[in-house]
């Protein structure tokens, strides 16, 4: 095969799990379980689309206007979502990772954020994909090699697969009692939201049906090991499901409607934050990472026996 449009693919396997981390973009291009999809994949032969599997660095979501405002001082980045007027998902999507560590069932993928126009800061960010006995196990770790404190957020990009038809077919449950509403020319928050009594709750299982979503959500409910869950059940019956501890306090959840038409709600976007929309430029849940310091957050997938 030609080079890949997502550089080098490192695989890691666990009896009968198979995962592909690509160098581009440091993110999980395909992960299975059985030859059954449990994270919707992109071709190795295309470029990553709707970020699919991609760390969010510095920031996950939305940055409005790409401004925001730290230790007194204010900061312009580039707009990257510019018919929208914002900058979204950080800086590392586009960049080349490297793999610091390749074992049969690990792969540990690096870069250094070096500072830049509006983001004068030095990061070093290391994603570590490990395949257990129960399921994909990710974290990320983030330090900051520089002399001054930083603004840090961090997300990822899954989608959750169905298996094979659209999410409209699927069950969903979302342990979240809160959600974040936008605008919808920018989908920048504009105020929250209990989801009790709302097309939005999904705190019992329930079907999908043709609800278009692309909001955050947070308020988790969480397990005796601090987990919060997304589970997806596909037609097939089996459930894909997704984790994040409590380093994530937000989940995004996108039926994926804006992407290509052959794309569209095959994949529930069911992505892990630190932080909420917009949160470099209103504050909230903006990690102020010191000079030496690291911060670290997981998340993990896996797919159940039928339900």
């Amino acid at each position: 095969m030609d080079r890949a449009p997502s550089g080098e693919q490192y695989g890691i396997a666990h009896g009968d799990q198979w995962a592909t981390i690509v160098e581009v973009g440091g993110g999980v291009r395909e992960y299975s379980q059985g030859g059954r999809p449990v994270l919707d994949p992109y071709d190795a032969t295309s470029m990553c689309d709707g970020a699919h599997g991609t760390p969010l660095i510095p920031w996950p979501n939305r940055l409005a206007d790409g401004r925001y405002r730290f230790d007194g001082r204010d900061y312009q980045v580039a707009l990257t979502e510019p018919a929208k007027h914002n900058a979204i998902h950080g800086f590392l999507r586009w960049r080349p990772w490297r793999a610091i560590r390749h074992d049969p069932d690990r792969v540990v993928m690096a870069t250094t954020l070096f500072p830049q126009t509006g983001y004068p800061f030095l990061l070093d960010v290391a994603v570590d994909y490990r395949l257990t006995g129960d399921g994909l196990v990710v974290t990320t770790t983030a330090t900051n090699a520089g002399d001054r404190a930083c603004p840090y957020g961090c997300g990822q990009h899954p989608y959750l697969s169905p298996g094979s038809g659209l999410l409209d077919e699927c069950d969903l449950e979302l342990a979240a009692g809160t959600r974040i509403a936008t605008d919808e020319d920018r989908q920048l928050p504009v105020g929250t939201e209990s989801v009790a009594g709302t097309p939005f709750d999904f705190r019992a299982r329930r079907r999908i049906g043709s609800l278009h979503v692309d909001f955050a959500f947070t308020d988790l409910a969480r397990d005796r090991e601090g987990r919060a869950w997304v589970r997806l059940w596909g037609a097939d019956g089996r459930c894909a499901e997704l984790w994040v501890d409590e380093g994530y306090p937000f989940v995004e959840i996108y039926t994926g409607d804006t992407l290509a038409p052959d794309r569209r709600r095959r994949g529930l976007g069911a992505e892990p934050m630190s932080c909420p929309p917009n949160a470099l430029q209103s504050g909230e849940g903006v990690i102020r990472l010191e000079p030496g310091a690291s911060v670290a957050a997981q998340w993990g997938a896996r797919l159940s026996g039928i339900q």
